[in-house]
């Protein structure tokens, strides 16, 4: 399932994956995957996100439903 959320949320931040990836220590194939659904990343790299994109945990990574 593509992470519409977190994409959004970097865009609405002005960034772009390249950008992203350098500010959270990951490549921009990463960032991509997880955008698209096809990694699941560490909690490490999702907590760095959140922090560059101003988002906490469960607005960019936990589904609704749980």
């Amino acid at each position: 399932m593509k992470n519409l959320r977190m994409k959004t949320a970097r865009i609405e931040a002005g960034l772009s994956q390249i950008e992203l990836a350098e500010k959270v220590g990951a490549t921009r194939q990463t960032i991509g995957l997880i955008e698209a659904g096809s990694y699941n990343p560490s909690l490490k790299l999702c907590r760095a996100i959140c922090r560059t994109l101003g988002k906490t945990l469960d607005d960019l990574f936990w589904d609704e439903e749980e």
